[in-house]
């Protein structure tokens, strides 16, 4: 099975930013939040994280006693000059104009048709083999962001890219997928296992 874990809560979550590309640190609470999901997953046989370090943090912080692997697939979004601005800095028609073509690209930026090809390269290798990757024997986590975890969620049911758009995605929430005899599945979608114990601060 493949589990896709948003990282925990950042700075730039907790001022309502825009942050694609920029390097913003993890909270505490996003820290407790990572170590709560951690503590929720088993038979996990390999981790691999976006090359951000929140999401670096985050894939530490799980402590599944495994190595971090780093592939850029999974990096979040390149937001180009609205990166690390607040989001209300974004006119009202660039939002309508970005949720309605995914080859819009923000100047500088990276278009959400381009977050799908290579997010879908990553999953399609990671159940290209029977009894390897995601359909192999424990589960693979990939600690990412919301663009890419999204845009693997619309890969799984068939959906094209702009359906990402329609889809909500906690921080530290996690989202499983898998082979099954019908082929890809999504079987959880935005499971949140630190709201579910003791608040997380």
């Amino acid at each position: 099975m493949l589990i896709l874990v948003r990282h925990g809560e950042s700075t730039g979550n907790a001022a309502r930013l825009l942050a694609g590309r920029v390097e913003v640190p993890l909270t505490e609470r996003g820290r407790e939040q990572a170590r709560a999901v951690g503590a929720s997953l088993h038979g996990v046989t390999r981790v691999i994280a976006s090359p951000l370090g929140r999401a670096r943090d985050t894939a530490e912080a799980l402590d599944l006693g495994l190595p971090v692997e780093i592939d850029d697939r999974w990096v979040e979004v390149d937001y180009g000059e609205y990166d690390g601005r607040p989001l209300g800095d974004v006119p009202p028609a660039t939002w309508a104009e970005w949720r309605a073509d995914p080859h819009f690209r923000p100047p500088g930026g990276e278009t959400m048709a381009e977050v799908g090809t290579r997010v879908r390269a990553a999953c399609e290798e990671l159940f290209a083999v029977d009894g390897e990757g995601a359909r192999g024997e424990g589960d693979v986590v990939v600690v990412s962001h919301v663009s890419p975890i999204k845009a693997a969620t619309c890969w799984a049911l068939g959906l094209p890219d702009e359906g990402a758009w329609r889809l909500y995605l906690a921080t530290a929430s996690v989202t499983r997928i898998a082979q099954g005899p019908g082929g890809i599945a999504l079987h959880t979608f935005n499971d949140t296992p630190w709201s579910k114990g003791p608040p997380v601060r």
